[in-house]
């Protein structure tokens, strides 16, 4: 720490004012935090990822260690256990740290692993969305999302407790780490948060008894070899009663394991369907640009080409042909985008029927058989037997 300037005094040049705020309350400690833990870390051989700042690699020959840090929690994957206790010395020798031993908790994700997969589960934070809901002891809901028509932005009264209505959106949207499945609800209710009705507090209630049926499930990563990455996409064209904006969804595997996904409301107008689908194979294909530079950072490339599934046909013509229409003079900068990607081998963009096109649970309310179908095909579970270390 330093003396303020203006505030210096030149007799007493080693003295610092005495804070009466913890360093937590300072709107600039988080930077400072984490600007000192950077320096520290590459001065001891590490360098940041642009991919993600949080991120910090080391890799000398066969040794490599990955820090994922998140304010004061740090999470260390290291490729031997002598380079874990190396790097666990010298980081105590700057930093008081403490050693919670193998990963079974973080951000209020409990990890439970065994040979084959590694399980994601936020149970606890579940348990405690319903118990604030009063809604621990009602019968759970089979699905989501009526399937009989979409929520209006002025559809019946306003809630009378607005204040409620956005603490409970906002308290879903962190489950989605690890529930895909209720991606495309939540973004729904998180639409009306300016001005709740008693309609859209339903909707909340209806996700909330979903989740008392499936609070033992999560998210299961497969250990494989990294070689392919796979995604599909979608758009549901005009959905939004209100604007007619389209809501797109997408989701990246990364061989078997599902590692991102997306559902949004655009915000702009599409003039047809295939230019919808278009803009949503646009997002994907950025989304697996970022994934292969994350890679590529972790010493971990994808030689193959990205398959993109989408199950527009014009989509996936436009994505081939090099001829510009007079109906895509208006996602000129998609269109260049994804050509060029594919023009260089990075992506090939592949067709598939609507019945397998997984990315429609994240763009509209679903019959239960293909909800079921589609969360499964997810790796949304629950736990096997035989993990271990759950907390």
């Amino acid at each position: 720490m330093h003396q303020p300037l203006g505030f210096g005094d030149h007799t007493r040049p080693d003295h610092v004012c005495l804070l009466r705020k913890s360093l937590y309350d300072l709107k600039q400690a988080p930077r400072a935090w984490y600007q000192r833990f950077a320096d520290f870390v590459a001065t001891i051989g590490f360098r940041n990822s642009i991919s993600d700042n949080s991120l910090f690699v080391y890799c000398h020959g066969s040794d490599i260690t990955y820090i994922l840090l998140y304010v004061d929690d740090i999470t260390i994957t290291t490729s031997s256990d002598s380079l874990r206790q190396s790097l666990m010395s010298n980081l105590s020798s700057k930093f008081a740290m403490k050693d919670l031993g193998p990963l079974c908790y973080f951000l209020g994700i409990a990890v439970s692993r065994n040979s084959a997969c590694r399980f994601l589960s936020q149970h606890k934070y579940a348990s405690e969305i319903l118990d604030k809901a009063g809604m621990s002891q009602c019968k759970p809901a089979p699905t989501l999302v009526v399937t009989s028509g979409k929520l209006c932005a002025n559809a019946g009264f306003p809630y009378d407790n607005p204040t409620l209505y956005r603490s409970s959106a906002g308290a879903l949207q962190y489950l989605t780490f690890t529930r895909p499945d209720i991606s495309y609800a939540v973004q729904h209710v998180c639409l009306f948060m300016h001005d709740p009705r008693v309609e859209h507090m339903a909707a909340i209630h209806r996700i909330l008894l979903y989740l008392h049926g499936t609070l033992d499930y999560g998210l299961q990563l497969y250990k494989s070899p990294i070689s392919s990455l796979l995604s599909y996409t979608d758009a549901d064209w005009g959905g939004c009663p209100d604007t007619r904006r389209l809501t797109s969804g997408n989701c990246v595997f990364l061989n078997d394991s599902l590692i991102s996904w997306s559902a949004k409301c655009q915000p702009t107008v599409s003039k047809s369907n295939a230019e919808a689908k278009y803009r949503g194979v646009a997002n994907v294909v950025s989304e697996t640009c970022w994934v292969h530079n994350l890679l590529l950072k972790l010493h971990c490339p994808i030689r193959t080409a990205t398959l993109v599934y989408c199950d527009n046909v014009s989509a996936v013509y436009l994505s081939n042909n090099h001829v510009h229409y007079q109906h895509t003079k208006h996602i000129e900068m998609d269109i260049h985008f994804v050509r060029e990607k594919v023009k260089r081998g990075d992506v090939c963009v592949l067709h598939v029927p609507s019945r397998f096109q997984i990315a429609d649970i994240f763009t509209k309310a679903l019959p239960q058989v293909f909800f079921d179908d589609f969360h499964s095909s997810l790796s949304v579970r629950k736990p096997s037997d035989s993990t271990a270390g759950v907390c």
